[in-house]
């Protein structure tokens, strides 16, 4: 199962992560949001990255998509994840730079999932909590009802995102069992600032389930 952290912003977690073995963080480029990064963060985190296992995600919202093919190419981003309304044309002028693309679906009911239909250019899917009027489109520390997958059909791989945390890792690994998992507010001590120590504990208890 791979795994992706969500929301890094220095070096410090970047290498915690690799140490961990953890597949991919991201970088969120959204101001709204309390792990916003900057271009010359971002640029830092992918350069060092280049030199690790561990492959950056550019995370966006509805991005304008000329600035973020701007992005792609001036950070050499491999993976993009998009968490807004984005529609197929976009997705489609977007694998134009030879990106694979994580399309975030917001679940609250099972048909939330027949918008995977609609995206036949996404390389992978992340199904998460689908948020209420006001809240931020991701990293809400909430859950959707896990037991709607049990009747998902699509040949894609998908993470499972949302509420994650080390009191539901037995739950994921048995009953779910996600080609991979999104965590954010799961390993912080406080909103928008990541921790070490939970991330150790997290894949230290997750290699023991």
């Amino acid at each position: 199962m791979l795994i992706k952290i969500c929301g890094i912003q220095n070096e410090d977690t970047l290498l915690c992560c690799e140490k961990n073995s953890i597949s991919f963080f991201g970088m969120i480029f959204y101001p709204k949001s309390p792990r916003n990064i900057s271009l010359e963060n971002a640029s830092l985190l992918q350069k060092k990255s280049k030199l690790l296992n561990i492959k950056g995600v550019g995370v966006f919202v509805n991005k304008n998509i000329n600035e973020l093919e701007e992005i792609i190419n001036n950070l050499k981003l491999s993976f993009i994840q998009l968490h807004g309304s984005e529609d197929e044309a976009y997705l489609k002028t977007l694998k134009k730079n030879n990106v694979k693309i994580i399309k975030s679906i917001s679940i609250s009911n099972e048909d939330d999932f027949k918008e995977i239909y609609k995206y036949k250019s996404a390389d992978y899917f992340l199904f998460d909590y689908k948020p209420l009027k006001g809240e931020l489109p991701g990293g809400n520390s909430k859950r959707f009802d896990w037991n709607l997958l049990k009747n998902l059909q699509t040949d894609k791989p998908w993470f499972l995102s949302g509420g994650i945390n080390i009191n539901n890792i037995p739950e994921i690994l048995h009953d779910i069992n996600p080609f991979g998992i999104d965590l954010s507010s799961g390993v912080e001590k406080e909103l928008g600032i990541k921790d070490n120590g939970i991330i150790n504990n997290f894949i230290r208890k997750l290699k023991n389930a």
